[in-house]
This record gives C-alpha cells, structure tokens and sequence, in this order.
C-alpha cells in the first residue's frame, strides 16, 4: 500500500497541558488559514466532562502555537441544545459572505445536533443555531453555493451510518436529502459508520472529500480516513472513492488515550498543493499529517467505486 501521508515528526502538536487552565483533552480541531498565521479551533474537553471550543494560532501552522485565554464558544446558558458541551467544529470561509462559517455539534438533553455560528476574526462570534435537531453529527459546509443553494454533510445517527446531504437557500431551511457516501457494511474499514471530516477541496476532477470510517475489531471500534470525490456542479453526486485508508492509527498516541485506535479530522488547509490534515489522536491530542492533493487523488482514481 502506498504510503500517502507523512506524520510530523514532532507530533503531538498540541496536548492538554498546552491549555491555559487545567483540562482533561484536547482533540477534532477545525483549520483556517489565514495567511500570515494557521488557526485551529480546538475541541477541549473540561473535568466536568462537557466540551467547549476555543482558538490557538501558529506562525507556521506547525510550532509555537498561542492559546486564547477563554473559549470562543462554550455552552450557553440559556441555549439548551448545547447544554452538555459544544464539539468538532469544522471552519469553511464563505467569499460571498466574506465570513468563516462554523459548523459544530451542539450537544443537549436530547443528544447531539448540528449548529452554525458566524465570525470574521475569530474573536467574536454569532450564534445562527441548530440546524439538524438531534440525533445528527458531522455537519460540513462547502465553500459556495450550487444553483443558489448552499450545501451541507452530515450523518443523521438513527440511520445506517451514512453521510447525507442536503441543500438550503439561507442555511437555516433545509431539504433534499439524499444519501452521498453510503456506509460499505461488513468487513470493510469503513463499515460500521462513516463520517464528513474536512470542509469539502475543490479541485479540477471534483470535490474532495476526507472522511472518516469505523470499522468494529473485536467489539472495539478504529477510526481511520478515506478519500472520496463528488461532482464540481452537483455534489450529491459521488464519482470516486478510495477502497483503501489513507491514515489509520499506527502511533503509540494514535492507539493509546481516552479513545484508543482513532484519528478522527473535522479541519485542514491546502499549501503548495500538499494537504495539511490536522487531526484529533485517541481523543487526546492534536496531530498532524501532509499528503500531497495530486497523489490522494491518484488513489482515488486507481481504485474505482463499486
């Protein structure tokens, strides 16, 4: 098997004791480039057990990064949705909108469901609310809108497992759901569930989507990243995916933590046509892996659908 992603060397990039205030983990961070610096929205998980949201910044994207004193979304009193914490945020820039927007889990009485929030500079931020009630995860936007229609990924939790998408014309309406990256069933890696993981890439051969699947191992489940690839124009449409995995847990940090064998991703960026994949390991800290786009996509090409 072709080895597409390099681990850093250096990994963990961030861990619990990077907080500024005791914490139990850190892990499931969106990405957002910048330019000048890369900033990561950090999936923190308190003592009490709730989880909250909140910015570190690097120069490089790599080392030296800066964690804000307090979270830039916790939950809110008052908001009951989110009464049990607030989770996996994916970050997608809107140009016409000239704002990041963010999707996340919402997590309350009822289970967990998906949110959107609005910022321009990470310091301030606007709640626009649930979108998906529960039970529903893994809610990605992509980057513009098709016939006028903004599209989203998500993966209701009462169905098979599946990742569905579903179109609306202010992104608080939403219809037209249809199924897109179907779970394979069996003895497949990404058998049991699959998941959204990175806001869709745009590239020249279509939409490509980093995913995450679950197989089951002895009762015990592993999380790894596939590939997949869905139509420029019409993004329910799926044109190619990976058979293989493209990063499964291998690392004593990848295999050893509060959830052993995951590497789970809700952020990335692109740089000189190599991506950029930071990712949650064992739901304990926050790694980070690089492949270049045109190899992924090679892969995908080399190994049809069924």
């Amino acid at each position: 098997m072709k080895k597409l992603f390099a681990r850093y060397d250096q990994n963990p990039l961030i861990t619990a004791e990077d907080m500024p205030y005791q914490a139990n983990t850190v892990f499931n961070a969106g990405a957002a480039d910048l330019g000048d610096e890369v900033l990561l929205l950090l999936r923190v998980e308190s003592c009490s057990g709730r989880s909250h949201l909140i910015v570190a910044r690097s120069r490089d994207g790599v080392t030296g990064w800066k964690v804000d004193p307090r979270a830039l979304l916790h939950a809110k009193q008052g908001v009951p949705c989110e009464s049990s914490g607030v989770e996996d945020c994916r970050l997608t820039w809107m140009p016409e909108l000239e704002t990041w927007l963010i999707t996340y889990t919402a997590y309350g009485p009822d289970g967990p469901g998906i949110a959107l929030a609005k910022t321009r500079d990470f310091r301030a931020v606007e709640r626009i609310g649930l979108v998906f009630p529960p039970e529903d995860k893994n809610g990605v936007l992509f980057p513009r809108r098709f016939d006028g229609s903004y599209a989203m990924l998500h993966r209701p939790c009462r169905y098979n497992g599946s990742v569905w998408m579903s179109y609306s014309p202010d992104m608080i309406h939403w219809g037209r759901h249809q199924v897109v990256l179907p779970v394979r069933g069996g003895p497949w890696w990404d058998g049991v569930r699959v998941g959204a993981g990175l806001p869709p890439i745009e590239t020249e051969k279509g939409w490509l989507l980093i995913y995450h699947g679950v197989k089951e191992l002895a009762g015990d489940p592993i999380y790894r990243l596939g590939a997949a690839l869905v139509d420029l124009e019409e993004p329910h449409r799926l044109i190619g995916r990976a058979r293989r995995w493209l990063l499964g847990p291998q690392a004593p940090y990848e295999r050893i933590g509060d959830a052993g064998n995951v590497i789970f991703s809700c952020g990335g960026i692109v740089r000189d046509g190599e991506l950029w994949v930071y990712y949650g390991a064992a739901d304990s800290s926050i790694c980070l892996a690089r492949a270049k786009v045109s190899d992924i996509l090679e892969m995908i090409e080399e190994q049809p659908t069924d």
